[in-house]
């Protein structure tokens, strides 16, 4: 771990990722969604607890259904993006904790307290998707990640038995750059950041 990633990773990954929002005609395999998965998943998350699961929508009988409940203006680039990954969380990740945090009982930790199993749950799972997006722009893809969905009719629609809650939207694919908006400014480090 003490080699500092060189210049063209960093663009890749940051400096000139971009959210997309159009998509050239070029399929992502299957191979390639566990890849990302296969990646993402070695992040740390805390207890090892991974709440995060992600369902990949890529049939048009499954596009459909998501369509249903994404808002007008995300319609079309979801359409387009070859697949679009729903980022949820297991609401009941404790029950996974003796096999993931096998050397203690941290399942005890969350049984009977729903707001520390819930603020640790969407907190890890967003870390999560965090890394999946990280992962997916290591791999060659890029990503559109977006809110603008009805959570609610895409939970009983995907998630019927409730364990699972939809917490963002990632499209992904590759981009078609002249659909790209012009970059958005950013706060600089005197802006955003203190050293004490």
């Amino acid at each position: 771990m003490a080699n500092r990633l060189d210049d063209e990773a960093l663009d890749q990954l940051f400096r000139n990722a971009r959210t997309h929002n159009g998509w050239i005609e070029r399929p992502v395999e299957d191979d390639v969604l566990r890849e990302i998965y296969d990646l993402a998943k070695m992040a740390p998350t805390s207890a090892n607890c991974s709440p995060m699961r992600v369902v990949f929508v890529k049939s048009a009988e499954a596009k459909a259904r998501l369509l249903g409940v994404v808002s007008a203006g995300n319609q079309e680039k979801t359409r387009t993006a070859p697949v679009t990954a729903i980022i949820a969380t297991d609401r009941r990740f404790y029950d996974e904790l003796p096999k993931l945090f096998p050397h203690t009982d941290a399942r005890a930790w969350f049984v009977g307290n729903e707001a520390h199993a819930e603020k640790t749950a969407f907190r890890n799972g967003t870390l999560q998707g965090a890394y999946f997006m990280l992962a997916a722009r290591a791999l060659g893809l890029d990503v559109g990640p977006m809110s603008g969905f009805d959570n609610d009719k895409l939970d009983r629609e995907f998630f019927p038995d409730g364990r699972y809650a939809s917490n963002f939207l990632v499209n992904l694919g590759y981009g078609d750059s002249a659909k790209l908006f012009p970059r958005n400014p950013r706060f600089t480090f005197d802006e955003a950041c203190t050293i004490l």
